[in-house]
């Protein structure tokens, strides 16, 4: 198995507060991961200190086998990595068409039509004027058209309808297959992606759990 990104013994802290607390974590190259945890749990800090969006306390971030727990996340993003936050994902004062044009090559509106034809009739809006749901669909739309090589995505169905969700995770599993890591923080691990997913479960800033779904199963 090769490994696309690390987490080694990775200790975030909110003022005097530690979030993660030590954490190892592996993500295989050309899979989905699911980092599954309720509210608090530090899946999302454990996102963002892999896009560089916080730096660790003590630990080590690995992309490809290198230490970036230095690098700045917009370095990260142009080495081909891409986050998806739970909210406020999109440029509001951009219209959804510039929104989607920003992958640069390969990326918009018609592209994004195709995956997401709920956006043809939005284009001229301005991103900030949308609902939840609709802006999350742009934030994805962007992220997908950019094929980044490390896809992180927050809570990506929140706001989805249940067919939008099941597409979406159809589109998540062709990029795995595809070669693309992706890995995606959930409060319940989704029955479409379960079947070809890799799960890690935290809870309070530590890991409980590592392993395949069905192990998660017999151990709950």
């Amino acid at each position: 198995m090769t490994v696309e990104a690390e987490l080694r013994g990775v200790r975030v802290r909110y003022g005097p507060l530690e979030a993660l607390h030590g954490v190892d974590l592996a993500f295989p190259a050309g899979r989905v991961t699911v980092l599954l945890g309720r509210n608090g749990s530090g899946r999302t800090t454990a996102l963002s200190a892999l896009a560089g969006v916080l730096r660790p306390s003590a630990g080590r971030v690995l992309w490809r086998g290198r230490e970036v727990s230095g690098v700045d996340a917009y370095r990260r993003a142009r080495l081909g990595l891409a986050m998806v936050p739970a909210e406020r994902a999109v440029f509001a004062s951009l219209t959804v068409a510039e929104n989607l044009r920003l992958p640069g090559p390969g990326g918009g509106e018609e592209a994004a039509g195709e995956i997401f034809p709920e956006l043809a009739e939005l284009l001229d809006r301005q991103a900030g004027t949308l609902s939840g749901g609709q802006q999350q669909l742009v934030a994805l739309g962007r992220a997908l058209l950019g094929r980044p090589r490390l896809l992180l995505l927050d809570e990506p169905d929140r706001g989805l309808a249940p067919a939008v969700t099941a597409r979406l995770h159809g589109l998540l599993l062709d990029a795995a297959r595809e070669g693309r890591t992706v890995v995606v923080a959930a409060q319940v691990l989704p029955r479409t992606l379960a079947p070809e997913a890799l799960v890690h479960e935290l809870h309070r800033g530590r890991v409980v759990f590592s392993g395949e779904p069905g192990e998660l199963a017999r151990d709950g």
